[in-house]
């Protein structure tokens, strides 16, 4: 059955952000006396708030005020947003926009803050070329959980053999895979991120244009 819908990924797919979220988080940590100098970018890649504070604290997480931690954060990050212009993926706009004229249907479904995604899609003229957009602030779990790719199948209103995910964190593409729905994995040669579970690869966005056809 021909593709009508195409879900994407924010971070790691459309915006190179993950190294730039890793130093800003570093740098915040750093100021608390929290040292994350033994975990990689690739243990936050995919997760959402509550995972990363369980990574980053551990033993530690219950002697922690975490919403206090995160607002602190959340300020951090407001102070220091990500360039999303500067980080896009090569290709990016053309595809999705190339997308869009075809007819395909568009969703952006990430684990980031609502916020950061208005921020990164507006900022980089995408925003309107998304017929629907989710964020894992808006579910009780989040990738590796398959609710936010059930969602946003439901509000498309299509068959899952009518859509296709296209992700790049092993988190995400266990989530897409748990709804029931065909991953195709932006592929990974820098984090050493297991991607195994993906039903095809891209090298690129590009590719995806010649991967639909």
């Amino acid at each position: 059955m021909a593709i009508k819908a195409v879900i994407f990924d924010m971070d790691g797919v459309l915006f190179d952000t993950e190294i730039f979220y890793f130093e800003r988080r570093k740098k915040f940590l750093s100021q608390l006396g929290i040292n994350i100098e033994h975990l990689a970018p690739k243990d936050f890649i995919g997760g959402n708030v509550k995972q990363s504070w369980q990574l980053v604290l551990g033993d530690d997480y219950d002697n922690w005020d975490i919403p206090k931690l995160e607002e602190a954060y959340r300020q951090k990050k407001e102070e220091q947003p990500a360039p999303y212009p500067e980080l896009i993926m090569p290709g990016a706009k053309t595809v999705i926009h190339g997308l869009r004229a075809e007819g395909y249907r568009l969703v952006l479904a990430s684990s980031s803050a609502i916020v950061d995604i208005e921020r990164a899609l507006k900022g980089s003229d995408l925003y309107d070329a998304f017929e629907i957009i989710l964020s894992g602030e808006d579910f009780p779990e989040s990738k590796p959980h398959p609710a936010i790719y059930q969602e946003a199948i439901a509000q498309l209103g299509v068959e899952k053999n009518q859509a296709l995910v296209i992700e790049d964190s092993q988190k995400g593409i266990a989530a897409g895979k748990g709804a029931g729905l065909r991953v195709v994995a932006l592929k990974d040669d820098r984090f050493g991120i297991d991607q195994s579970r993906a039903d095809a690869f891209i090298n690129d966005l590009e590719q995806l244009l010649d991967f639909l056809k």
